[in-house]
């Protein structure tokens, strides 16, 4: 199998645990019965407890990637009535500003620079929103935002708040109900550490309200939300997936719940920057969540040079960069099935590549 004995500490896939690859292994169920049912009730509540949603809140399950659960909450959710307000931190907050456009969405651009938007309120512009859309995690550089701060500012105006938690659910803290949250969109290959191919939509009371008729027959939130009540979707979900959700949501509370889980990707993150402080290497931003650290070479070398280096001669992948910043800025994920030891097989691969370069 392509790189199957590769240490990976990309932000998704991530790596995963023996017991989840376990059950990815077996045979794929039938699965329009009650027993699948239940499965898909499991989900909801456990995801459901695990963001703290408001009473009354529903998760829809959607077999594609993240993208189409941000579009598809667009095309849901808002319309030609609303004003959004996207933040623009990176090449995620710009696919949000893209799939407004797309969808005649009025909205304005908000870019972010060197903040983590804690001083919304003097940096937003001041203008009547409807709404509030951002990547809590913008991904392609490493850059976290202040959800209190936004989830307060949100609150204050009556906006509609829209989060894509993709890649800090599980590792990073969120709470729909203290930040004022209407639309968490999640996915399986981030936090998880579940195969690619499964997103959820959790739906607050408020986010209900807002269902409309869509010309869309496979991201229709209604024909999801009206199979959702007897635990099934209106196509074939990513079952296998599935089922490696409920497993996992079972996993995270048999080990002590979110927080925990939260407490361990904060220390592996921690332990892996004290632990090269002393490397030509610096953060990129000074608002890193748990999830992942994004660095940035100080002596002149090329991030894709370290990349490739580390891929060719230690069988470890990092994440690189595209474009501009190609060889600015390398990503290392601290998701998914994390130990220590696992993070020292790169922490002194990073040190041997630099005694030899």
């Amino acid at each position: 199998m392509i790189y199957e004995d590769y240490y990976i500490f990309t932000p998704g896939p991530v790596k995963m645990s023996d017991e989840i690859l376990e059950v990815g292994a077996k045979q794929t169920p039938y699965f329009r019965n009650c027993e699948f049912s239940d499965v898909t009730y499991a989900c909801e509540k456990g995801l459901l407890k695990m963001v703290n949603a408001p009473e009354g809140s529903k998760v829809i399950f959607l077999t594609a990637s993240g993208t189409a659960g941000m579009e598809s909450v667009v095309m849901n959710l808002l319309t030609e009535d609303d004003n959004a307000l996207v933040v623009h931190g990176g090449g995620f907050g710009g696919r949000f500003v893209d799939i407004c456009a797309t969808h005649t969405i009025p909205h304005h651009d908000f870019v972010v620079e060197h903040s983590n938007l804690a001083d919304i309120e003097t940096l937003a512009p001041k203008e009547d929103f409807t709404s509030l859309i951002v990547n809590a995690h913008e991904t392609s550089i490493g850059h976290i935002y202040d959800l209190d701060a936004m989830g307060a500012y949100a609150k204050k105006r009556d906006l509609f708040f829209v989060v894509d938690a993709i890649s800090m659910l599980v590792t990073d803290p969120i709470d729909m109900s203290v930040q004022n949250i209407d639309v968490v969109i999640a996915s399986s290959q981030k936090g998880l550490a579940l195969p690619p191919g499964l997103t959820m939509v959790i739906l607050a009371p408020r986010a209900l309200e807002r269902v409309q008729c869509v010309k869309s027959l496979y991201f229709n939130f209604k024909d999801y939300l009206h199979n959702g009540e007897r635990g099934q979707t209106p196509y074939t979900p990513a079952v296998t997936i599935m089922l490696q959700l409920e497993a996992r949501l079972a996993q995270i509370e048999r080990r002590g719940g979110v927080e925990q889980s939260i407490r361990s990707a904060k220390a592996i993150a921690e332990y892996f920057r004290e632990s090269i402080k002393d490397l030509p290497l610096k953060a990129y931003t000074p608002f890193m969540p748990n999830a992942m650290t994004t660095l940035t070479p100080t002596d002149g070398k090329s991030a894709m040079d370290i990349v490739n280096a580390l891929e060719d001669g230690y069988k470890i992948m990092v994440c690189p960069n595209g474009g501009a910043e190609r060889d600015i800025i390398f990503r290392v994920s601290h998701m998914g099935d994390m130990t220590k030891a696992y993070t020292d097989v790169l922490i002194d691969a990073l040190h041997d590549y630099y005694g030899k370069n």
